[in-house]
């Protein structure tokens, strides 16, 4: 049996995913390097996403875990709109 992760861990890493959607080096061509590079980006913020994506239904998280949460939904969703956009 896997160990569960604790919900502030889970923000730890959430965060550490959606940097390195960041630092992904933009590819130069326009070609299937391109759909490889978004497919990569989205990966990683769709992880981000799926490890928090459960703790503000958990009653044993605390309230400022679960607004961590809503943080780091709503970053997920601007590195997204920023990473793609260029």
């Amino acid at each position: 049996m896997s160990r569960q992760i604790p919900a502030a861990e889970r923000v730890i890493r959430a965060r550490k995913l959606i940097q390195e959607a960041r630092d992904l080096p933009v590819p130069d061509d326009l070609g299937w390097g391109n759909f490889s590079y978004v497919a990569q980006v989205k990966d990683l913020l769709r992880q981000s996403r799926d490890l928090i994506k459960l703790i503000p239904y958990s009653p044993s998280a605390s309230p400022e875990i679960k607004q961590e949460v809503k943080k780091i939904f709503i970053e997920a969703e601007q590195a997204e709109k920023e990473i793609l956009k260029k």
